[in-house]
């Protein structure tokens, strides 16, 4: 997990580096969180990460405020996620999660973009079992507290692991316990930096740089589609 990790942290970073695409990406991930789990963050834990991911990358407060509100007008219902398998070049394989009001320009963007810089979309299910979804929550560490320690606080939040990079902290659970996970962390007086559901590859494939170069056309043209939210790939 650990290059794979950070070639897609930092991939993402550089391609998400213009705010006029990565903010209505938040934004549209807050107006769903909101709309179906309530605009009150303290009561919505998925709509409280929505919001602290959206901070994080310096999104406005009125910008935020603005998506919550859009929850409860007639816009947010046309909202639905939607799940593309596809396979990419030299074996890689995608799982690309989509917020979209219009599913068959979703669907025509999709196929066009994994026929032409990939070998296809798949049937939906196809690639569930090559990854395992998890809820992974991103923090420091705080000073007064040993790692032992702070595994075995978390374990009773669902933890599974616990890992460090550069100083910030990924705490891995089950997606079920994504909720359990985020409270038991704040309970703590820990804050978090960025909280989502991901989809962790269960088996890795190795590339040169000159394949993930080639893969990476694919992985521009999936990203900037304002209709995705987040990409998996089994690259390790």
């Amino acid at each position: 997990m650990g290059r794979a990790f950070e070639y897609r942290r930092a991939a993402k970073e550089k391609r998400w580096d213009k705010m006029s695409r990565i903010f209505p990406k938040l934004g549209k991930a807050i107006t769903v969180a909101a709309k179906a789990g309530g605009e009150d963050p303290d009561l919505n834990s998925a709509l409280r990460s929505a919001i602290q991911n959206a901070k994080a990358q310096n999104m406005p407060k009125a910008n935020i405020d603005a998506a919550i509100k859009r929850a409860s007008g007639k816009d947010a219902e046309n909202f639905v996620e939607e799940l593309y398998e596809g396979k990419g070049p030299h074996g890689t394989m995608f799982m690309v999660e989509c917020m979209t009001d219009n599913h068959a320009r979703t669907v025509a963007n999709m196929k066009w973009m994994f026929n032409k810089w990939g070998t296809g979309l798949v049937p939906s299910g196809s690639m569930e079992f090559m990854f395992s979804r998890k809820a992974v929550v991103e923090f420091e560490k705080p000073d007064n507290v040993e790692v032992d320690e702070l595994e075995m606080q978390l374990i009773d939040g669902g933890l599974e692991e616990l890992s460090e990079n550069e100083g910030i902290y990924y705490a891995y659970a089950d997606f079920t316990d994504f909720g359990l996970l985020t409270k038991t962390i704040e309970d703590l007086g820990i804050e978090i930096k960025k909280a989502n559901l991901q989809r962790i590859p269960n088996d890795t494939v190795e590339l040169t740089d000159e394949q993930l170069e080639e893969v990476d056309k694919l992985l521009d043209k999936i990203e900037e589609d304002d209709d995705v939210q987040q990409v998996f790939t089994n690259i390790a």
